[in-house]
């Protein structure tokens, strides 16, 4: 065997038909694969903790309901709805809320995100202010989006915008300050105008950050949602679930909270799908 053919088996190229795996060592991340098959166990070794717990009475139901409550309740409010409201309309609401927040934050956070990795003076400018609000909760800012909002839909839209809004901005400023000098330099040397080298070398190598941003804006979105649905509102799967937890319904509890991990997880899955689609050349030199 020539010494091609013996790197080929060793890095798990295909050869006669037979596939060659090359051994997994520690810190190979190539080697490391999706573990689809380990979340399919995980999935089913819950479910059925869940399952015999409740079978064998080893909970209170009132403090965990059993599966078969959490199904029931599920056909039920599906066909019948829950406080003037069917499922599905709790499940809009709260996707329309989180869709228009999220949006506002990534359209005013990833220019302005732009703008303080390309000028010294906005980023000196805004950096205090976008620092000094990161760290705080969104659910700070409850009772001044009442103030500022009232108790409609903009109060609930406003609180899940501050969600988005500054990961998004640090997301996009990392995005561009991630570029390496070479490649502009490069474009210049080509001839290149500042426009060019902002839509063909700093937008292609910021986007993974600014997708990386966005999955982790999506999922504080989520997070927040069932605090936004709190100011005075009527539908949604986070003022479903706090209604129930009002009379101790818990098995309509556990159920909004399955549907929002549900969604949240479709949400990130979707975000992942488009990022390989639209993003091939993520960690690649």
């Amino acid at each position: 065997m020539s010494l091609i053919q013996t790197f080929k088996y060793t890095i798990g190229l295909q050869k006669d038909g037979l596939t060659k795996r090359k051994t997994v060592t520690f810190g190979d991340t190539s080697a490391v694969g999706k573990g689809r098959f380990w979340s399919i166990i995980s999935v089913i070794t819950l479910s059925m903790a869940w399952y015999l717990g409740s079978a064998l009475e080893l909970v209170n139901p009132i403090f965990w309901p059993s599966p078969s409550a959490v199904w029931d309740q599920f056909i039920n409010i599906s066909q019948n709805g829950y406080r003037n409201f069917t499922l599905w309309e709790h499940i809009w609401a709260s996707l329309y809320r989180i869709f228009v927040g999220f949006a506002l934050g990534c359209l005013i956070g990833i220019p302005l995100g732009f703008a303080m990795g390309l000028s010294e003076i906005l980023r000196g400018w805004f950096d205090p202010i976008v620092e000094f609000f990161r760290p705080i909760p969104p659910l700070a800012f409850i009772p001044l989006v009442i103030i500022w909002s009232g108790i409609g839909e903009r109060s609930k839209i406003l609180l899940l915008f501050f969600a988005a809004l500054w990961i998004m901005v640090i997301a996009a400023r990392a995005g561009v300050s991630s570029v390496k000098l070479s490649k502009i330099h490069a474009a210049y040397s080509l001839g290149a105008n500042k426009r060019q080298i902002l839509k063909r070398v700093i937008l292609p190598n910021a986007l993974p950050e600014i997708f990386t941003g966005m999955r982790v804006a999506m999922g504080i979105c989520w997070g927040t949602v069932v605090a936004a649905e709190l100011v005075a509102a009527e539908s949604g799967v986070g003022f479903m679930i706090m209604a129930a937890s009002k009379f101790l319904a818990t098995d309509i509890v556990v159920l909004g909270v399955i549907i929002v991990g549900i969604i949240g997880y479709s949400m990130d899955i979707l975000m992942r799908k488009l990022e390989a689609k639209l993003i091939p050349w993520k960690g690649k030199a």
